[in-house]
């Protein structure tokens, strides 16, 4: 009792950190404890001045910081000032704003201009957010896509549904939805993410049936470096069953890079007379394209 006391007096002052979960739990020492705060308070103004800034970090250990700590984080791990390096960070972040229209990323341009699809079968492809952004990585939907994926947690996954939900809601009223349908996963795990998004999404329309075929040797899609193996890949491997007719159908996918996943199921949809119209909307996708659709 007296161990587990000064552990709770430790752990308050920060200066351990817990790792693992009951009955199997270490205590780590903190060397950096306190130091990320500080370098906040170093600069020229209140930390409160700065606001408290979008930004997620899971360290080397597996803390979760979030906000200014997080960022004071990423600074001090890269040896960048705190200060001008949050100036730049507003910048970028102005630069990526421009492609959201009422808080979604409209992709479907993107989409159209890729030169290997034959055919296109979504009317309209949203994502909720990019998966990087330039210099600063992940952002913090793509860092809690990657690290809940990686790690199966459900702690993050539940973060994602969060910051999803009311985005996948808009755009199911806006395109005025009648049945969804979800990309089944390729590699097996024990918490499915497409599984805990479907649950925690709760979307009260038909669900039409995705059935992801796999052969003795799974081939995921990020493994295939050209959109024509993608495309093959998903036409080889992905099945809709489903006999009822509907006007619009949203498909959802946790990421998209090449949109070969999506946009081949729609046209499977969209032949098969499944629907009408085939919306998408991803929780993350790659920021590859839209340089281009900005030049032009």
């Amino acid at each position: 009792q007296i161990v587990h006391r000064y552990l709770k007096q430790l752990s308050e002052e920060d200066k351990i950190s817990k790792i693992g979960k009951s009955p199997l739990v270490y205590y780590q020492y903190k060397f950096n404890a306190k130091k990320n705060t500080a370098q906040i308070s170093r600069v020229g103004e209140p930390k409160e001045s700065y606001g408290e800034l979008d930004f997620i970090e899971i360290t080397v250990d597996g803390r979760f910081l979030n906000g200014n700590e997080a960022f004071a984080h990423w600074c001090e791990t890269r040896n960048q000032p705190f200060e001008k390096t949050l100036v730049e960070y507003k910048k970028t972040l102005l630069k990526y704003k421009k492609y959201f229209k009422n808080g979604i990323i409209d992709g479907t341009e993107k989409l159209i201009n890729t030169k290997d699809f034959a055919e296109i079968g979504i009317k309209k492809l949203y994502y909720i957010d990019f998966y990087a952004i330039e210099r600063f990585g992940k952002t913090t939907l793509g860092k809690l896509m990657h690290y809940g994926k990686q790690s199966q947690s459900k702690k993050l996954i539940a973060q994602i549904i969060t910051l999803s939900k009311p985005k996948i809601e808009q755009i199911i009223t806006q395109n005025k939805i009648d049945a969804v349908g979800y990309i089944p996963p390729t590699l097996q795990r024990n918490v499915q993410i497409m599984s805990e998004m479907e649950k925690g999404f709760d979307i009260k329309l038909p669900h039409i049936k995705i059935t992801k075929i796999k052969g003795e040797i799974v081939v995921p899609q990020k493994a295939l470096s050209k959109i024509k193996d993608r495309i093959l890949n998903t036409q080889k491997s992905i099945v809709v069953n489903e006999k009822r007719k509907y006007d619009r159908i949203l498909l959802i996918d946790d990421a998209v890079g090449s949109g070969a996943t999506l946009n081949e199921t729609a046209c499977k949809i969209i032949k098969k007379g499944i629907a009408k119209e085939v919306i998408a909307v991803a929780i993350t996708g790659s920021y590859k394209g839209f340089e281009v659709i900005s030049e032009a």
